[in-house]
């Protein structure tokens, strides 16, 4: 700890602290899944204050629209590996800790073996499929998941999943969200955010995670913390468990890329699941079958036979699509479009 003792100074003399503080934080396995707006103020908090190693998992490339709030990345990066860029810079930062890049898409086939090498989940993801994905892996296996949100001007923070005295766990996701439809709420490219609220929200994880680590007892379990930025208000809500017992993982829907589709198009039934004025502005082929309306057209899909590709802007409204159509009829093949047609 000599090396240690002089650049985590500030933090080792803070009351409660100390070396012992300090070690438990070079000992600790923290994963973050999504490397984007809340996944880099995380990490770099994290990296710097000496967490022994950091697993950052996602499988997105760098976007020019990304900049304004993934600030860990500049223009040099557009079109590299997020997880490749962000492993490089934060061991620039720290060279002291273990970055591990997990570049893939956590899915229900691969995320219980990705978290069980880790102590704490932290969540910076996107969209609710992985949301609900992570929040169930972390049930199942036992493991703390620290929650993040953000859109437009409000963000949320939330522990869940936490191991009690009483031998219990804290509330987790589904007791908060039991059925959120993503198609209901934006993202962040189709309602805006800005940019500041996600060095806000994802510091506010990475400092929850540093309590959890150095084992504080005032966390965010069973609490969500709200914030508007425009208000400068905050809410503290105190929840409670209400969901049933989470038994097993939902399957999680797959994504074709548009070069793939563009080779491959003649072997799918296209579903266009935007507005109609939407899709007669500009549209990449199909039926238009805006997601609202979906259950009135399952008796026509339930007749296809070739595996449905469904498509939208982003791949948000899509994905809520395919999980339908997947639920409706679990014998077909179902796939979205990844990143929606937003970057034809």
């Amino acid at each position: 700890m000599s090396d240690s003792l002089e650049r985590y100074q500030c933090q080792i003399v803070l009351p409660e602290f100390g070396v012992s503080s300090q070690e438990l934080l070079k000992n600790a396995k923290v994963l973050i899944v999504g490397m984007g707006g809340l996944g880099c103020p995380s990490a770099q908090y994290l990296a710097s204050s000496g967490i022994g190693t950091i697993g950052i998992a996602d499988d997105d490339v760098v976007s020019l629209s990304n900049l304004h709030r993934q600030i860990l990345y500049t223009p040099d990066d557009i079109g590299l590996f997020k997880v490749e860029v962000a492993a490089k810079k934060l061991a620039q930062q720290n060279p002291s800790i273990s970055v591990k890049p997990h570049r893939l898409r956590v899915s229900s086939s691969n995320v219980m073996d990705l978290i069980s090498e880790y102590d704490l989940i932290i969540e910076g993801t996107d969209n609710f499929e992985t949301k609900y994905l992570l929040n169930d892996a972390c049930v199942l296996a036992g493991k703390p998941l620290i929650y993040g949100a953000i859109y437009q001007y409000e963000g949320q923070v939330s522990f869940w999943n936490v191991l009690q005295k009483d031998g219990t766990y804290s509330t987790n996701y589904r007791d908060v969200f039991p059925n959120v439809e993503e198609s209901q709420i934006p993202n962040c490219r189709e309602g805006g955010v800005i940019p500041t609220l996600a060095g806000i929200v994802g510091c506010m994880q990475a400092n929850e995670a540093i309590k959890y680590l150095t084992q504080s007892e005032d966390i965010l379990a069973g609490k969500l913390w709200i914030m508007n930025v425009m208000s400068g208000k905050t809410q503290m809500i105190k929840l409670r468990k209400t969901s049933a017992p989470i038994t097993e993982l939902q399957q999680t829907i797959p994504f074709i890329t548009l070069e793939y589709f563009k080779e491959n198009q003649e072997n799918f039934e296209i579903i266009d699941v935007r507005t109609a004025q939407e899709h007669q502005n500009f549209n990449i082929g199909g039926k238009n079958i805006p997601i609202e309306e979906l259950h009135d057209h399952f008796h026509t899909i339930s007749t296809v036979s070739q595996p449905i590709l469904v498509y939208c802007l982003s791949g948000k409204r899509s994905s809520e699509a395919a999980r339908k159509i997947k639920k409706a009829f679990p014998e077909k093949e179902v796939f979205s479009l990844k990143g929606g047609i937003s970057k034809t």
